[in-house]
């Protein structure tokens, strides 16, 4: 059946995918009772995915040893949910009083095998070959980062798969929110591997660790179990009902500007151009859509994606997507074309705020980091961008400039209201100047944003905490809030290797002999050992706030439909 959306376009340049037949797919999962009929296309964005923590605490050695046996899934049949087009399963409901925090941490205290505990028993270190080699620890860590048994691990023992499957629910409890979500595949052999579903997060995980595939992707919920669409009556009846509203930033978009790297290599300088960008655009959603639960993930190599998590957004149509995603574009054209910032006056309130918060970036990020127009080449891209009728003026500062060819580009910069004020520059067009000078900062600093991610609710994107198989690195949450954006080091993220490695070497803090039986009773969760704990907490607090929030809405709903929509209740 002819797909209406093709996957979504690689951050970066994938490996061209082969097409295999039924047959070959069944031979990527021969004992799979969940992967019925898969969907053979072009590759998703290339991030790998995977992680998860819940085995009894081992070395990495111990692991490997046990993986196999632990992979295979006890119960794989994948029960289809009812339909969404008849009624949602319902919500068990918790005990009055009970807040919705507690409720999450006792569902935390379980003891099932999602997250292993450890006791502190001596491991061994990690006897990896590769860990032993003489090559440097990033050629070890992108080459174990391939390597199935290394994932294996990390799915086992680190990847949230419960705050995975609270956030995609809205819901502790199953819902057609998480049932009737597409999820798709990207297979070792490189099949994709589109429409799966799962009604539990044990069976995506199951199938994951079965399958082990390098990344996974994440769709809309449908009006049908994703599984089962070739066995509708109606094949128009399977649509796309719910997504999040999303957003894609990628530093490959800033090439013609940025001085430092190109393609897919990255640095702290020019990921400034990805922190102005989550800036503006986070704002905008904030303060010029009212949207609440905005989560900015890395991307794992050079970019960042947002995930606006609020009802209001997943219940989006295309073209109320495609509506903002305008809103929010003003860069346009590729990198070989001119003026890419054309804007009307008065300026929008929404660019008058962004360049209020880009202003001090484009002096220090880009002026003194980037020196975009220290060459004869360079500059000349900056004349260009000048009003076309202020020749006078162009020519005066190609002159100046020339007698100094190595100017840095902050005093060029200065040079532009300094020769305006002379002699040479009697007719000049103030108004004309200053609004060629704004779009100038706009075209430097503004957000250039991958449009097509965001205009359709069937685009697939890369599930946060999933490993990048470029870099190793996992796809970590940005903390937006609270000072983490300014922080936030990509090249300081940590890699799936170094994961295992810290958790190989961690000790079981010391603590006084009274307190020795209570610290034998607490249990510490693999990912709390290693420098994930902080990504994986702030994802917890956001999906505690999320569902906190859906609740709510929820009850406020049945209630307007117990009393018939009836006026004002009073509250004593």
């Amino acid at each position: 059946m002819p797909h209406s959306e093709s996957p979504p376009e690689s951050e970066d340049s994938p490996t061209p995918m082969v097409d295999v037949d039924q047959q070959q797919q069944e031979d990527a999962a021969p004992e799979s009772t969940t992967a019925q009929v898969p969907e053979v296309q072009q590759p998703a964005d290339e991030d790998v995915d995977m992680t998860d923590s819940n085995a009894p605490t081992q070395t990495l050695a111990e692991s490997e040893s046990k993986a196999e046996s632990q992979a295979e899934p006890q119960n794989d049949q994948d029960t289809p949910v009812p339909e969404a087009a008849t009624s949602a399963p319902s919500e068990s409901k918790p005990a009055t009083g009970v807040k919705l925090e507690e409720l999450f941490d006792e569902m935390d205290s379980d003891e099932d095998d999602e997250f292993p505990t450890s006791k502190a028993a001596k491991r061994e270190p990690a006897s990896s070959p590769d860990l032993l080699s003489s090559q440097s620890d990033m050629e070890i860590d992108l080459h174990e980062a391939s390597d199935p048994e290394v994932m294996r691990t990390f799915y086992q023992r680190l990847f949230p798969w419960r705050y995975l499957f609270q956030w995609l629910n809205h819901s502790p409890t199953p819902t057609n929110d998480f049932g009737h979500r597409e999820f798709a595949f990207t297979l070792q052999n490189d099949a994709y591997l589109r429409y799966q579903s799962f009604t539990t997060s044990d069976l995506l995980r199951k199938d994951v660790l079965r399958l082990m595939p390098s990344r996974f992707e994440i769709g809309p919920v449908y009006t049908a179990n994703p599984r089962d669409r070739k066995t509708l009556r109606n094949s128009s009846a399977f649509r796309p009902l719910s997504k999040e509203l999303c957003f894609d930033i990628d530093l490959t978009d800033y090439d013609d500007i940025r001085t430092c790297c190109d393609k897919a290599n990255i640095c702290q300088k020019c990921w400034q151009f990805i922190t102005m960008a989550i800036k503006v655009i986070d704002t905008a959603l904030r303060e010029d859509f009212g949207f609440k639960h905005i989560m900015w993930v890395y991307s794992g190599r050079r970019g960042a994606h947002a995930w606006v998590c609020d009802k209001a957004a997943r219940s989006l149509d295309d073209q109320k997507r495609r509506a903002i995603a305008g809103y929010l574009e003003v860069i346009r054209g590729g990198a070989q074309s001119g003026k890419k910032v054309n804007l009307r006056r008065p300026l929008h309130p929404h660019l008058v705020r962004s360049l209020d918060i880009l202003k001090q970036h484009f002096q220090s990020d880009v002026l003194e980091a980037q020196d975009p127009w220290r060459t004869e080449d360079q500059q000349e891209k900056l004349l260009a961008l000048l009003p076309s009728d202020q020749k006078q003026l162009v020519s005066a500062l190609r002159n100046k400039w020339a007698s100094s060819p190595d100017r840095p580009s902050t005093l060029k910069w200065a040079d532009i209201d300094t020769v305006a004020k002379t002699s040479t520059a009697k007719n000049l067009d103030t108004k004309s100047l200053l609004d060629a000078k704004q779009d100038i900062v706009l075209e430097y600093t503004y957000p250039r944003l991958d449009i097509e991610v965001s205009k359709k609710l069937n685009h697939l994107l890369k599930s946060p905490f999933v490993v990048h198989p470029g870099t190793g690195r996992v796809c970590v949450p940005i903390d937006v809030k609270r000072g983490g954006l300014e922080s936030f080091d990509p090249l300081g993220v940590p890699t799936v290797q170094s994961l295992i490695r810290e958790i190989d070497e961690w000790k079981k803090p010391e603590t006084k002999k009274g307190e020795e039986e209570k610290q034998e009773e607490k249990h510490v969760v693999d990912w709390e050992k290693t420098s994930l704990k902080g990504y994986i907490e702030f994802f917890r607090n956001f999906v505690i706030g999320l569902m906190k929030d859906e609740r709510e809405v929820k009850v406020k709903r049945e209630r307007e439909e117990e009393g018939g929509g009836g006026g004002e209740s009073m509250e004593f």
